[in-house]
């Protein structure tokens, strides 16, 4: 397998004054392509941090961070920007939506900021709200939107470039129940369709849908797992029929 990401005993230290927080304390993982992985801890455990680090959101203190075998630690503000945006897709818990913009234009905009003619990113944008169930919605503001279908919308526009790796912080936060199963199916089928995904969460179950779990405590790696099954056998109705149908929630 190829790998994305590697991490060599990275470290982040935070300085209050003359205080040293050490967050993250050495932490070695690789990720591959086509991988499902869930990252786990408590509150404080650095999963957050972690997360920022790889998706090069700040940078570490000590450490090697290769991506898609390049050593990053060296590269200026703008080359992270563009790997952010042309190599990384980014899904929160908060949605993160321009709230008066239809759902077509909020998917848009990474293939703007990449320099995408007009005429294809409209296409690209409307076969990724597609994708997600969201093809009768296009032209809905996002206010207008419920929260499952605002989610919806963050997802078409993390897949519109057709990244590497597809980055969740909590996705499912601000969701029912009802609607959070809908999301982990929904999640399940992009990656069966071969997008790297790293979820962060603090739900055990929703955890277990992925396929390798990484556990963090106090800033080291607990536990590296693989899932030893996936859904325990068991498919929604969305995932066997392959699309989504035009989604009302």
């Amino acid at each position: 397998m190829t790998p994305i990401i590697q991490l060599e005993n990275i470290v982040k230290n935070y300085y209050l004054g003359r205080l040293i927080v050490k967050v993250l304390k050495g932490i070695d993982l690789t990720i591959y392509k086509g991988e499902y992985v869930a990252i786990m801890g408590p509150s404080g455990s650095g999963k957050s941090t972690l997360m920022n680090i790889i998706g090069f959101l700040d940078r570490p203190t000590g450490g090697t961070y290769k991506f898609l075998g390049h050593d990053t630690t060296k590269l200026n503000d703008n080359d992270l920007a563009t790997i952010r945006n042309q190599k990384i897709g980014f899904i929160f818990q908060s949605y993160n939506l321009l709230a008066r913009t239809t759902a077509l234009d909020n998917v848009e905009l990474p293939l703007i900021y990449a320099g995408i003619p007009t005429k294809e990113r409209k296409e690209r944008a409307f076969e990724a709200l597609k994708k997600v169930g969201l093809s009768n919605r296009i032209d809905h503001l996002s206010n207008e939107l419920s929260g499952g279908q605002q989610q919806r919308v963050a997802i078409a526009r993390a897949i519109v470039n057709d990244p590497d790796i597809i980055f969740a912080d909590e996705p499912t936060g601000n969701l029912d129940s009802k609607t959070e199963v809908e999301i982990i199916d929904l999640f399940e089928q992009i990656n069966n369709s071969g997008n790297t995904i790293l979820l962060v969460t603090h739900e055990e179950d929703i955890a277990n849908c992925s396929k390798r779990i990484i556990r963090l405590r106090d800033g080291l790696i607990q536990k590296d797992e693989v899932v030893p099954h996936v859904r325990n056998d068991h498919q929604s109705d969305i995932t066997k029929k392959g699309l989504l149908k035009d989604s009302k929630n």
